[in-house]
């Protein structure tokens, strides 16, 4: 098959995306036009300035530079109505690329500068991902994430605010930031809370930061899913416990190689991860930081790791599977991409 053809291939395949950042994906012209409408100098007038202050080229060093790219679009994500446009417009991009399920995460004490509560923010978004649900029908929805920057008080208000929202546009809670500065055991009492307000969990861990987080993610932060868990093969009785347990890892290729958690596309460990049968799901991270998307994500599996339609379309059953949705909607998402896969493909490669 041409490669255009298998290009277009995988953009049909129904998708699920269950690691995506709000405001790492924001729309560039979107960045421009909140900033006029806020009165905000952003020090470039067009996109084509723009691009290089919010997007990593091959030459990101490690994930703390990767994360500077979030600085400046995070000037305009401070009131309801621009929270509520981006989350709509991801929930537009997810449509694009033929997504059917999408669960955005974000941190909501970033976006309070303008007089926001933490409560507002979530609201906000929540709102716009509904709203994009509605029209491009995409379900859509919301993880709030605690940040690893932040103090233990900042992140309990994020934990309790949460838990308002949960079953009500929000599904789950998340640890992010500089993983390699700030270790997971510092969050133990914040998502001890978290458990407690039966709210489910996943953790980054694994990308900057050695098992070791992972390994604390799992038995203290409580963690249901792993956000990336690159460096897992560094301890093999860790990697077994975990596919054991079938703890899903939220693994983000492109993101993962820009960010050094794994130095080239050769030293990469998605192909070694599922031949062991790791419960392996993939995800853009952020659309716009990486410059990608979920067809661009599973085109390299397919054109660097040779992974085959039927191996794809086990990747995206993953990711149903591993959705905090509950099993009644699990399960109709998970028929509604089984019946459009089986119409893409050839029976041979049909995952039952």
């Amino acid at each position: 098959m041409k490669e255009s053809n298998m290009y277009e291939l995988i953009k049909r395949l129904p998708k699920v995306d269950l690691h995506v950042h709000l405001d790492g994906s924001v729309k560039p012209n979107t960045v421009i036009e909140l900033a006029q409408t806020q009165g905000i100098n952003l020090s470039v007038s067009n996109v084509k300035q723009l691009i290089p202050l919010i997007q990593v080229n091959d030459n990101c060093t490690d994930l703390a530079q990767y994360l500077t790219k979030f600085d400046l679009v995070s000037k305009v994500l401070h009131t309801s109505e621009a929270l509520e446009r981006v989350a709509f417009e991801i929930v537009e991009q997810a449509y694009e690329d033929n997504c059917k399920y999408i669960e955005v995460r974000f941190g909501p004490q970033l976006h309070c500068e303008k007089g926001l509560t933490v409560e507002g923010v979530i609201h906000s978004v929540i709102k716009g991902l509904k709203r994009g649900e509605s029209v491009f029908g995409v379900k859509a929805n919301a993880i709030a994430c605690c940040l690893r920057h932040h103090t233990v008080e900042q992140n309990m208000l994020v934990i309790k605010a949460a838990t308002g929202f949960l079953n009500h546009g929000l599904v789950g809670v998340d640890l992010a930031g500089d993983e390699a500065s700030y270790p997971a055991y510092l969050f133990e009492d914040v998502f001890k809370l978290a458990s407690k307000n039966g709210l489910p969990i996943t953790i980054h861990a694994g990308e900057a930061g050695g098992p070791e987080n992972i390994k604390v993610a799992l038995n203290n932060l409580g963690a249901a899913r792993i956000g990336h868990g690159v460096r897992l093969r560094e301890n093999t009785e860790l990697l077994n416990k975990l596919n054991l347990r079938r703890i899903p890892l939220e693994m983000c290729p492109v993101s993962n190689i820009q960010t050094k958690a794994s130095l080239s596309w050769d030293d990469y460990p998605i192909r070694e991860y599922f031949d062991l049968g790791l419960n392996i799901t993939v995800n853009t991270d952020n659309l716009t930081v990486s410059n990608t998307n979920l067809t661009n994500e599973y085109y390299i599996l397919k054109e660097k790791f040779n992974f085959s339609i039927g191996e794809l379309g086990q990747l995206i059953m993953n990711a149903v599977d591993a959705s905090f949705l509950n099993f009644r909607e699990k399960k109709k998402l998970k028929s509604k991409c089984l019946l459009e896969y089986s119409k893409i493909v050839s029976v041979t490669e049909q995952v039952i």
